[in-house]
Order: C-alpha cells, then sequence, then structure tokens
C-alpha cells in the first residue's frame, strides 16, 4: 500500500514538487499583490515526535506501530489548520500507539486494553476528517489509534435484494473494486471518496454522489454492527422499520464515540449506463437557486443539480465570471434518461436559464454502443475534473500564509436569502479585516425539496505563522452567523471537535443528555474517542 502523506492530501507521492510550490507562490503574489518566498515541502526526516508514552501488551505488539510517522499521520485530517500544523511538524500530543486489527476479534482485544488501563481509543477510517474527528485529545496517559485499513472486504452480496455485507475499514476505490464484478455499485462519492471508509461514511454521516433524493449514507444503510467495550451493537437487516427508535440511527453520525464499526449491510444497485447531462447559466446566483428548486420539487431526482455562483463557475469550469451555472446529471441502469434532461432544463429555461441544444448530453451504454456522450468537454466536464482536483492544489499553497476553507450548511428554502445574506457578510467583513481584503463563494452540493445544502469558500492573504489565528477568527464569525439565521452547522463534513461549540447550540440540551447515557452504557469509562459530540466525563 502507498504510504500516506503526514501533512498533505494524498499519498507521499502525491506531494508537491518544490517547483510546483514556487508557481503556486508566483500566482498568489499576482492575485494579491504582495510578495512571497518560494517554500519546499517538508519531509518525514523532520519529524521529532513525543517518545510514545505505552507499550501495547505482547498479544497485540504484532499489529502496533509506534514509529514517528505512522503517527503523525493518524494526528491530524486534512482541513485548513491541520495541514498548516502538519506543514510546521506541530505535533504536541500525537497518538502513542497505532494499531491495525486484522479481524474483529483483535478490536475487542484493543478496547478491552485501553478499557481497561483507561487510555483513549481513537477509531480511524481513511484520515480525511476536516473538523479533528480522530485528532487525539489531551488528560491521557495513553493514546491508541485504531486503523481500520485491514477490515477492507466486501464478505456478501445478496443480488436479489440487492444489497452487501461489507467490512467498515473498506476504502472507497476497494469497495467500488469489489463490486464491479458482479454489476453493481454503491455510488457514493464524496470528495474523499479516495481516502475514505465505509466506517467512517456512517460513522460522520456522509453526503455522497447524488446531489437529490437519496444522498446521505443513511439512506443506504440497512444494518451496522458495532464493536463497543460493553459487547456487540447489531441492528437486524430490513429494509424498513417502525419498531421503536432505531438503533442505526444511533450509530450514524456517533464518530466514534460509541463503538468501532466494522460491517454493515449496505444497499447497492446495478450499473448506470444511461445518462444526461447539461451546463445551464443563469444572469444571477438567485435565478440559479430557484431553478434548482424548481427542478427538486418536480421530483425529477437529478444525481447531479449543483449550482456555482459566478466566482465559483469561473474558477472551476472556465467561466467568464459573469454568471452562475447549473449542472444537471441524470443517470440510471434502466431508463433512458433523455426525457429527464429535457424536463429539467425545460424548467431551467423558464425560470430564465440559458442553455443551447448542443450543450445537451445524453449516452447509452446499454449495448455498449455509446451513443453521444456526456463527455469532459465544456462547463460540465471542466467543473468535474476541478472538483476532483481541488484538495491536491491546495497542498501546493501551504506555507505561504495564505487562508482559505470551505464550510456548508444546510436551510430550508425561506431561509435561505437572508442566510446567503448574513454567511457572505460575516465572511467578507471578516476577511476584511483580518486579512485586508479576500474572496467569498457560494455553490450547491445537495438540493433537497425544502432546501439547498449551500458550501461557501473563503480566501485571503494572510500573515505567515498567524494564520491558525486568522483562520479561526473567519470561521467563528461565519459559523456565528449560520446558527444565527437558522442553518446547520454541518451539512457533511461531521461536528469533530472543531465545530462542538456550534453543535452544542444547535442540539437539544436533553438530547446530549440522552447520548452520554449510552455512551455511559457502551463505554463505561469513556475512552472511546473522548470530547467528542459530548464532554468525556460523565459527572
Amino acid at each position: 500500500m502507498a504510504k500516506r502523506s503526514f501533512w498533505a492530501w494524498g499519498n507521499e507521492a502525491d506531494e508537491p514538487t518544490a517547483e510546483q510550490m514556487k508557481t503556486a507562490a508566483g500566482e498568489l503574489a499576482a492575485r494579491y499583490n504582495v510578495s512571497l518566498n518560494p517554500v519546499t515541502p517538508p519531509n518525514t526526516s523532520g519529524l521529532s515526535l513525543r517518545k510514545p508514552r505505552i507499550t501495547p501488551p505482547s498479544t497485540l505488539a504484532d499489529i502496533c506501530v509506534s514509529d514517528d510517522q505512522d503517527r503523525a499521520v493518524h494526528t491530524y485530517g486534512r482541513s485548513f489548520r491541520d495541514r498548516i500544523r502538519a506543514f510546521n511538524f506541530d505535533f504536541p500530543n500525537p497518538p502513542d500507539v497505532v494499531a491495525r486489527p486484522r479481524n474483529e476479534q483483535e478490536v475487542e482485544t484493543l478496547l478491552e486494553w485501553c478499557s481497561n488501563s483507561g487510555y483513549a481509543a481513537i477509531p480511524f477510517g481513511g484520515g480525511s476528517s476536516t473538523v479533528a474527528g480522530f485528532e487525539p485529545p489531551d488528560g491521557y496517559d495513553g493514546i491508541v489509534t485504531i486503523d481500520l485499513e485491514g477490515l477492507d472486504q466486501v464478505f456478501e452480496i445478496d443480488d436479489v435484494s440487492r444489497a452487501a455485507r461489507i467490512q467498515g475499514g473498506i476504502y472507497g476505490p476497494a469497495l467500488e473494486g469489489q463490486l464491479r464484478p458482479h454489476g453493481f455499485t454503491m455510488r457514493h462519492y464524496p470528495q474523499s471518496f479516495e481516502f475514505s471508509t465505509l466506517g467512517g461514511w456512517i460513522a460522520t454521516r456522509s453526503g455522497g454522489h447524488y446531489a437529490t433524493n437519496q444522498t446521505h449514507i443513511d439512506d443506504m444503510v440497512e444494518s451496522v454492527r458495532m464493536i463497543t467495550p460493553s459487547g456487540i451493537w447489531e441492528s437486524r437487516r430490513l429494509p424498513g422499520s417502525g419498531a421503536g427508535p432505531s438503533p442505526d440511527r444511533i450509530a450514524l453520525g456517533s464518530e466514534g464515540i460509541l463503538g468501532i464499526i466494522t460491517e454493515a449491510w449496505m444497499k447497492i444497485q446495478a450499473r448506470p449506463v444511461f445518462r444526461a447531462s447539461a451546463g445551464v447559466t443563469f444572469p444571477t446566483f438567485a435565478a440559479g437557486a430557484d431553478a434548482a428548486r424548481q427542478v427538486v420539487q418536480a421530483k425529477l431526482w437529478p444525481g447531479n443539480c449543483r449550482l456555482l455562483d459566478s466566482v465559483e463557475a469561473s474558477a472551476a469550469a472556465g467561466m467568464d465570471g459573469t454568471k452562475a451555472l447549473l449542472l444537471l446529471g441524470f443517470e440510471s441502469a434502466e431508463i433512458p434518461q433523455g426525457e429527464f434532461i429535457q424536463h429539467a432544463v425545460k424548467i431551467a429555461r423558464y425560470v430564465g436559464g440559458t442553455v443551447s441544444d448542443d450543450d445537451i448530453k445524453v449516452s447509452d451504454s446499454s449495448a455498449g454502443r455509446p451513443q453521444g456522450e456526456t463527455g469532459r468537454q465544456g462547463a460540465v466536464g471542466a467543473w468535474r475534473d476541478s472538483f476532483l482536483n481541488a484538495p491536491y492544489m491546495k497542498n501546493h499553497q501551504a506555507g505561504l500564509g495564505f487562508v482559505t476553507e470551505t464550510m456548508e450548511t444546510a436551510v430550508t428554502w425561506d431561509r435561505w436569502p437572508e442566510l446567503d445574506r448574513a454567511v457572505r457578510a460575516a465572511l467578507q467583513e471578516t476577511l476584511d479585516r483580518v486579512c485586508g481584503g479576500g474572496t467569498v463563494s457560494c455553490r450547491f452540493t445537495h438540493v433537497y425539496t425544502d432546501g439547498p445544502a449551500p458550501y461557501f469558500t473563503f480566501e485571503g492573504m494572510g500573515r505567515l505563522g498567524a494564520e491558525l489565528e486568522m483562520y479561526a477568527e473567519i470561521k467563528q464569525a461565519a459559523s456565528d452567523a449560520i446558527i444565527a439565521a437558522g442553518g446547520t452547522i454541518t451539512h457533511h463534513h461531521a461536528v469533530g471537535r472543531l465545530h462542538r461549540p456550534w453543535y452544542d447550540q444547535q442540539r437539544p440540551d436533553l438530547f446530549a443528555q440522552s447520548l452520554k447515557a449510552i455512551k455511559k452504557t457502551l463505554d463505561p469509562n469513556s475512552v472511546l474517542n473522548p470530547g467528542l459530540l459530548i464532554d468525556s466525563s460523565y459527572f
């Protein structure tokens, strides 16, 4: 397996070269009219972590490591603040041990060791968290990160019910690779797909490929199996049930505080062969939002219904910066999609959208003979390439004082205009004050019949060495605005440590007390991912 980078998105082989980072410095200097000194990427020779404070028992020694590179990889996720700290070799509280269990029995033994010893046990999926979802907590004499990459198999496929029993540590590409020979797909493609796992998707309530209808991992779960310090938690496999509160709903979004997800029965589907797509331009973002609302409320259920404001459309789709862009896409394994795209385009045109008939792409590979193509050309293809490459390109900008990040929410349509105004204003005002200016943009990643999931991006030229403080001020202003305007603090990036202050405002107090009682039952010594969702102490 390729070795992961300890600071950048991706593997060590994906780290930028010194020349690429020099180019990035030149581009930022020109954009913000400043002078920047190029930097070179860090390497593992600069790592010098705190020595491990604990030693695993002999029964676990062969699945545990404590070298600096591995522990650094398992300290931070890949948010802006994570990358900056790692780039600067700032690792004050790394895990002492990284364990890689090969089966459930070893997971149980690891949890027993941690629980009996009072060591923090941190479940680790793909390492792509942007909210400090697995960052080690303070106050523990020992920290053990439990990496589930060894639990990576599709065990069973029910082709009648279209479901599969899958281990929680499997990465997205491996999952799809094991389903593909059987003609199936789970069709859940978050931007972190390459570096995230099924267990991580479930634990964080991941949002994936579809922009409408079945968008969250929640919609695909039939049954979840977790290992907890108190025993096995496994729900009955069912297509649906009205039998009391759902055990699966408690596991979904639990972020590793209740147990370690080792298996799940997941809904799968036949691989799509019919596709259709179009990019529709609008004079304003508001007009595009109205079109997206009408398309989704017509219940056409496009797989892609992503709206980019003029800034996003220019940067990601090569447009001229004066128009918003609505990306529409349909797919199916059974039904040609030409009529669906035509209906959606008709709605978009009625609201003021513009798209030529030549830019509406339809394909049919059901007989192995493509007819037309959805293609990677044009605005739709440019956006797709930009979307997939974006996390890698951020690696090039590290160490220059540049401050940039994304944050997402969801809100009902009636509150959307005010939330958009409030969040943009909060971001721009804080950027102007903290960075002396900057750019704010927005896109819809998912669209529901009752509201959109907007995704804001901000960037500005900060001061080298002060990036984290500047970022924190911008993040707080925007997060406060989101909560005040009635949005959620997170739509698909989870809560982690980063969003706790606002999550505490969003969720009911009685719910927190109930969750604490559940955790005390499942994790009586409070060792599983302490401090996430609720306080680690029971008293």
